[in-house]
């Protein structure tokens, strides 16, 4: 191994040795020329370095996934805030305890909504029993954001199947911790969503959006934005949900406005059930 960029090597191990000793004596870092640069976190969080640390986030996560051998991946969106079935019950009984009126129309809701995080659950059951029984560069991978909600039911899904399981995280004001689904040596956490939403399209072979929020809305169009423009290859596009995409918004606006062109429609398909939403990707890709 190239002496460089051996992680025994000891020039590089006492740079981070000299940054620990700092941090554990409370010593604040001060501006220090002499200090090794990749060593030195001022520099790196400059804003002249941001070049620099969105090179770190596309390389680090592309090199993990390919030494483990993940080359395709089925990419799932939806909510963060839909729970599992077990969880919006135990609102509901929460609720009818406590009286309150708007903490039960809000466990009314949970539990309305429960149902596509079940959805999410065994399509992704699907999509890894398939993985299961062949060789990982024939499978296809769940990734989703890491998060909760449908990401998180979809990460479980797959890890049912005892297959990995793909998170990319993002660092928010709020802080969102990877699901516990999530395999631990593909959890990632990205800090720029650009760089995240690349590393989505990079190994997606099929994108599947459940309902969700501002987020799922920025990842879907994005997708269909790319494969309109011939910017990325075609990919089956899959809404799941057809009565809640359909009230969202009306595309019939669209087309009777020019804005976009009546094949346009043909980029994605609505879906209502979990085997029909993997009988498509199936089909797309002659599985």
């Amino acid at each position: 191994m190239d002496a460089a960029l051996n992680p025994n090597d000891r020039t590089l191990a006492d740079a981070w040795a000299e940054l620990k000793y700092h941090f554990d004596a409370g010593t604040p870092l001060e501006s220090d020329a002499y200090r090794v640069a990749f060593a030195d976190p001022e520099f790196l969080l400059r804003r002249e370095t941001r070049g620099i640390r969105m090179q770190l986030e596309m390389l680090k996560p592309d090199l993990d996934q390919k030494a483990l051998g993940i080359e395709n991946t089925i990419v799932v969106f939806g909510s963060a805030r839909f729970v599992s079935p077990a969880e919006a019950q135990a609102a509901i009984d929460a609720a009818t305890l406590s009286g309150d009126a708007p903490e039960m129309a809000q466990a009314q809701r949970q539990v309305r909504n429960a149902h596509w995080y079940e959805q999410a659950r065994l399509f992704a059951r699907l999509v890894g029993g398939y993985s299961r029984q062949h060789p990982r560069e024939k499978s296809l991978f769940i990734c989703t954001g890491g998060g909760p909600g449908i990401m998180e039911a979809a990460n479980r899904g797959a890890h049912e199947m005892a297959v990995p399981t793909v998170g990319l995280n993002i660092g928010l004001p709020h802080e969102q911790h990877a699901n516990p689904y999530v395999s631990p040596e593909l959890s990632f956490k990205f800090h720029y969503f650009a760089m995240r939403k690349m590393h989505f399209m990079m190994r997606a072979k099929a994108l599947v959006a459940f309902p969700g929020g501002f987020g799922t809305l920025d990842e879907l169009f994005e997708v269909i934005t790319l494969v309109q423009t011939k910017k990325a290859k075609p990919v089956p596009i899959i809404l799941f949900g057809s009565d809640y995409w359909k009230r969202l918004f009306n595309l019939d606006v669209m087309i009777e406005e020019g804005v976009i062109s009546k094949e346009d429609l043909s980029l994605f398909k609505y879906v209502d059930d979990p085997q029909l939403a993997w009988d498509t990707i199936r089909t797309f890709y002659q599985l």
